[in-house]
This record gives C-alpha cells, structure tokens and sequence, in this order.
C-alpha cells in the first residue's frame, strides 16, 4: 500500500491522506512521479479506470498520526501549482524563475 496526500484549494482543507494499493497508485502516479494533478490524472485514462480506484482511495484515510511516509501529492484544483512541478516530482520542485525550492 502507498500513501496519498491529497491537497485542494478549499479553506478548510485538511491535507488527508489516503492509502492505494500499487495498481492504483501506477494509475494515478506515471512512472518515476509523485505528484499528479487530477486534470491530467483524468485525460491519461478512461473513467471506467479510473472509478473504481478513486473509491477504493477515498474509503482508505489514514490519520496522518498513523501514515508511514507519502509516496505521492495528490493536487485537485489547483492549476496554479504546476509550475512548481515541471517534471512532476517534488523533490525537484521549483521557483518560477526556475531556482530550485529546497535546497540541496
């Protein structure tokens, strides 16, 4: 099982976090990636993929005092965010003006 982090733009988002099994997270997450965006997540395959894995994740929270790691940052609604993930890996997450976010 791989943990999800999901993020929305709502103002009172809480940051849950969600488990998968690693056939679900493949769908969700392309090879070698750990942030998705629920747009693109949504052209890459049909719905008919897709429903079944998203009811399985939303009946799966994990309260976060119990997560064992974040394999991956789920982003709904929040198109402003993918300039800071070009590549779509977080550890590389950067600047607009393309300077890396964290160090190192």
């Amino acid at each position: 099982m791989k943990n999800i982090q999901v993020i929305e733009p709502a103002q009172n988002c809480v940051y849950d976090i969600f488990a998968i099994d690693d056939e679900g997270f493949a769908l969700i997450f392309p090879e070698g990636q750990d942030v998705a965006f629920a747009d693109e997540v949504a052209t890459r395959h049909p719905e008919h993929l897709l429903e079944p894995v998203f009811e399985r994740l939303w009946r799966q929270r994990v309260p976060k005092h119990q997560a064992k790691g974040i394999h991956g940052l789920l982003f709904c609604d929040l198109d402003e965010k993918k300039q800071y993930y070009p590549d779509r890996i977080d550890e590389h997450a950067i600047n607009p003006d393309g300077t890396r976010l964290r160090g190192g």
